[in-house]
């Protein structure tokens, strides 16, 4: 028996080996399996910023980072390859992305697709206003089903663009013989460098035809209005924008959004194939534009110059002055109905009628704020010690707060007529 059991101990001790090591060898034939999905490729389509981005948005690449390929004779780096000397020289490295991709969940064939569509592979030697050897459009395969795709799809796209009215393709595509990647302050571009726009040199030709949503732009040809240019494609600037402004204002003057191909019967000054783009517009033309994302504070004192102009209401806004005492917006505001002030710019609420009372200075006077919708700020001016009020959300100069000298010892809220604008409960 004690026989019988030790070599039943010595069966088992086996087959949990047996057991465990064939485990590790499917294991590891499944790493091998799924490994045989990621591949690389390197891709030139002008300025390599904004193409980074765009490629890390596509579902299905893993990472993208700018380098130099395709070049010689000399060190690859950024100081380097922009050299006047080199502008035009045809041994000079291109900027490119290298996409590694997983071709399970993205294949080569739309990925390569995305590329073409994303620049104009018909110019030869730049993208847009970027003019040297080393904006060329390139593509450096890693193997062979890669340098078969592209050329069939150079081929296909060649015809579509032909039927578009634009010329030959000068697309380079031939296998990747090594890439450098570029220095650091290069890599991830978009995100250190918040405040600047995605460049888009996009023929408009796609390799699926889209039907292009028409637009009625007739309610943009009188007054006045924002118009912003957005991305068809993942533009982290124009996502930025819709944060930091957009998604917040409430403003009286509309702000709509279109697309470059989506603008027409408008006067436009400003080129079109940065996004966003920020324009104001009045009866349909052009008074000011701003390519790249705009900040918080940059896009309310546009639109404070582009609304208010040359006025009291402008310099109280943002050069902190003051409204004079019992001034005609004063007196158009001190019994008004029920209602709110709110900013004359941004449009958010700012103060309560409930919150109002009669001070005697001749300024506006309340209790309290509405909740959140200003901020506080030390201000030493003229040799006196205040307390400044801005707008939250604009930033504009309100006024200033007088602690304890309202009714029963509450605060005062002394603020500046002209920067407000009046909503009757009812309309709310």
């Amino acid at each position: 028996m004690a026989r019988f059991l030790k070599h039943m101990s010595v069966c088992l001790i086996l087959f949990a080996v047996s057991t465990s090591l064939s485990a590790a060898v499917d294991s590891r034939d499944l790493h091998n399996k799924a490994s045989t999905h990621v591949e690389t490729i390197v891709l030139g389509s002008g300025c390599f910023w904004g193409a980074e981005k765009r490629y890390e948005a596509l579902t299905g690449v893993i990472d993208a980072v700018s380098g130099y390929a395709d070049g010689s004779g000399f060190k690859a780096t950024y100081k380097n390859i922009s050299k006047r000397s080199r502008k035009y020289d045809e041994n000079n490295y291109a900027e490119v992305v290298q996409v590694t991709y997983n071709s399970d969940k993205i294949s080569t064939e739309k990925l390569l697709q995305h590329y073409f569509e994303s620049h104009d592979p018909t110019q030869l030697n730049r993208q847009g206003n970027d003019i040297g050897t080393q904006y060329r459009s390139t593509i450096l395969t890693s193997n062979k089903h890669q340098l078969q795709v592209a050329n069939h799809l150079k081929d296909d796209y060649q015809v579509k663009l032909t039927s578009a009215g634009y010329g030959k393709i000068k697309t380079i595509i031939k296998p990747l013989q090594q890439f450098y990647a570029a220095e650091e302050y290069h890599q991830d571009y978009i995100a250190k460098n918040p405040n600047g726009y995605c460049p888009d040199h996009s023929t408009g030709v796609k390799f699926t035809p889209v039907i292009t949503t028409q637009v009625d732009n007739s309610a943009l040809l009188m007054g006045k209005h924002i118009v912003v240019i957005d991305a068809k494609e993942y533009c982290p600037y124009c996502e930025k924008f819709k944060t930091d402004v957009a998604n917040n204002y409430q403003g009286s003057i509309a702000m709509t959004f279109r697309y470059a191909d989506q603008l027409a019967g408008l006067k436009i000054n400003t080129p079109t194939w940065a996004t966003p783009t920020i324009l104001f517009f009045e009866n349909g033309q052009e008074i000011f534009g701003r390519q790249g994302y705009l900040s918080k504070d940059d896009f309310y004192k546009a639109l404070g110059a582009f609304k208010l102009g040359d006025t009291e209401a402008y310099k109280v806004a943002f050069n902190a002055a003051t409204d004079s005492p019992f001034c005609k917006q004063y007196d158009m505001f001190k019994n008004t109905p029920d209602g709110i002030f709110v900013d004359k710019l941004s449009g958010v609420a700012l103060f309560d009628t409930r919150d109002r009372f009669n001070s005697g200075t001749g300024w506006l006077s309340f209790t309290r704020p509405l909740k959140g919708s200003v901020t506080k700020h030390q201000d030493n001016r003229y040799g006196m010690q205040r307390i400044e009020l801005k707008s939250k959300s604009s930033g504009i100069h309100l006024g200033h707060l007088f602690v304890n000298e309202g009714p029963q010892g509450k605060d005062r809220y002394c603020i500046n007529a002209t920067v407000l604008d009046f909503i009757p409960r009812n309309d709310i």
